[in-house]
């Protein structure tokens, strides 16, 4: 008979969450390459000049950086990162490339 106890098997990220250390990646779960995370970012306008996007940049870090904060960003399963706008465009772009891919691949449509 079954406990109703939910058991994780593996975690999405790439690597482990310190919230379920000894929870294997898929990948070390016998999936190389697997990796599906959600992600939260802060857009500005096109044409926000760039010290304007520099001190906002600072400021969220700053925020991010707070005990308090990364503890309740932690408590909820989720980590804290500070980018440079460049690093979180690269990565917005390189997320858009495997997801298309996949989508294109699945045959998924609108319709």
């Amino acid at each position: 008979m079954r406990s109703g106890k939910l058991v994780p098997i593996a975690v999405t990220t790439a690597k482990r969450s310190p919230e379920l250390p000894n929870v294997p990646t898929i990948a070390e779960a016998g999936v190389p390459g697997y990796e599906a995370t959600s992600w939260f970012g802060m857009f500005a306008p096109a044409g926000t000049p760039a010290p304007v996007l520099a001190k906002l940049n600072t400021a969220l870090a700053k925020v991010l950086n707070q005990a308090e904060v990364k503890k309740k960003i932690n408590e909820q399963g989720a980590e804290t990162y500070s980018e440079t706008p460049e690093q979180f465009a690269a990565f917005i772009q390189a997320e858009s490339v495997k997801w298309g891919k996949v989508v294109k691949e699945s045959g998924a449509s609108l319709d």
